[in-house]
């Protein structure tokens, strides 16, 4: 996701092993793109890298032939690769483009998120199919997550955990390397605990987020006190 700001504009900071070094790279290679490229040009790339996700997934439960997965890691780093960029373009031109960037560019994000898991449902049959399609229903709870809070509080977070988007989209492609090589007959057997895993991740991050919402009421509700008792 790149750190677009918008008046609902004040992003909280992304605190991830890799956000250092992403953010120095993006801000020594903005300049030296070309001029014809345009900020909204990025944002809309996310459709293509989505629907190829969902087809090279498709071709690779079709065929058997799982080196179809080295085009969907193409994918996913082509979408981080625009996805890092759209808004650093977009500021260093002064588009413009802020509200209609935010709000494209995060919804695209979800549909990228989402075709990750419909590719890999391909690969599975029964219980496996399923539980990467609720896995797919947990990425919307953490994006719905993310922007009820951001409506609360006025400050966008993205990181979870100690982890963004940078690296869901790296153990993205760590896992389709694992099922080159070794199958899917691991994955399927550890499904039921990464689903399990998975889930925890969100109730905790949900409890965390209304746990300083409920805080940050308390403050409001403290301030109020002292200044009716002035």
């Amino acid at each position: 996701m790149s750190e677009r700001t918008a008046g609902c504009d004040k992003k909280a900071p992304m605190k991830t092993l890799l956000s250092t070094p992403e953010k120095r790279f993006i801000l020594w290679l903005t300049p030296h793109f070309p001029a014809w490229v345009e900020t909204w040009q990025l944002t809309l790339l996310t459709i293509p890298w989505s629907i190829g996700m969902i087809l090279f997934g498709w071709l690779a439960g079709k065929t058997g032939n799982r080196n179809w997965l080295w085009a969907s890691s193409v994918m996913i780093f082509l979408q981080w690769f625009t996805d890092c960029f759209d808004g650093a373009i977009g500021r260093y031109k002064n588009t413009g483009l802020i509200k209609w960037g935010f709000y494209m560019d995060h919804f695209l994000d979800f549909v990228f998120m989402c075709s990750v898991f419909i590719g890999w449902s391909y690969l599975f049959d029964g219980a496996g199919n399923k539980f990467l399609w609720f896995m797919s229903l947990g990425m919307g709870c953490l994006m719905v997550n993310a922007f009820l809070s951001f409506g609360a509080t006025n400050q966008f977070k993205i990181t979870y955990l100690a982890t963004g988007p940078t690296e869901m989209r790296l153990y993205f492609i760590l896992i389709n390397t694992a099922i080159i090589f070794f199958g899917t007959t691991w994955l399927q057997i550890c499904l039921p605990y990464i689903f399990i895993a998975f889930w925890l991740g969100i109730c905790i991050v949900i409890y965390r987020t209304q746990k300083r919402i409920w805080q940050l009421d308390m403050d409001i509700k403290k301030n109020q006190r002292q200044n009716n008792n002035e």
